[in-house]
């Protein structure tokens, strides 16, 4: 394990553990503030995320990020946003699982330099790779689940809220109880405490 934030990010940028390294523009490490208390990890990057090496900034992120600021959180100061693979998978698929298994490292790595008290899994894949391999994100969006040292929690992906705006409310709710949690644990997430 590399036990600084800018040794990890040097030596994620120059992976070449899978294939999907052979196409990418960008390894896209994560943004955020690395002292925050609470993560968001996603599943990969999009060609939007490839081509400018930070997640979550078309569509999917703009929705991400108004839902973010209507709980009091943004992306720059009180939250970090990563994901399970760093470079993107062909036409945006889902990561394979041994592609998955390559980058985790990298993932566990920031988790254990940040050690965050609440963890948000956005999307099925990043529920099941962290949560459970069972999960079902339609009926566990928005339960808490405790594992040693941090709150886990997955809410519907932003890209599948644009594909289904109807479930926009039910996200919505998951945020305000992330909000909840957040002023229950008392985490000064502005200070990353």
């Amino acid at each position: 394990m590399l036990q600084t934030w800018d040794e990890l990010e040097d030596a994620c940028l120059d992976c070449r553990r899978c294939g999907l390294c052979e196409n990418r523009h960008h390894v896209v490490f994560g943004t955020g503030n690395p002292e925050a208390k609470v993560l968001f990890v996603g599943e990969g990057p999009g060609e939007h995320e490839d081509l400018e090496g930070e997640p979550f900034v078309g569509r999917a992120g703009k929705l991400l990020d108004k839902m973010l600021a209507a709980v009091d959180l943004d992306r720059h100061t009180n939250v970090y946003i990563a994901n399970i693979v760093k470079c993107r998978p062909p036409k945006n698929r889902d990561p394979l699982p041994e592609e998955q298994e390559a980058c985790i490292s990298w993932l566990r790595n920031q988790f254990a330099l940040m050690r965050p008290k609440i963890l948000v899994c956005l999307g099925r894949i990043a529920a099941m790779k962290l949560i459970k391999a069972e999960f079902k994100i339609t009926k566990e969006h928005g339960i808490f689940f405790e594992k040693p040292g941090v709150l886990m929690m997955a809410t519907l992906h932003p890209a599948a809220l644009l594909r289904n705006p109807a479930q926009k409310p039910a996200a919505f709710e998951d945020f305000l109880k992330l909000r909840e949690k957040i002023d229950e644990l008392h985490c000064d997430i502005a200070k990353g405490n």
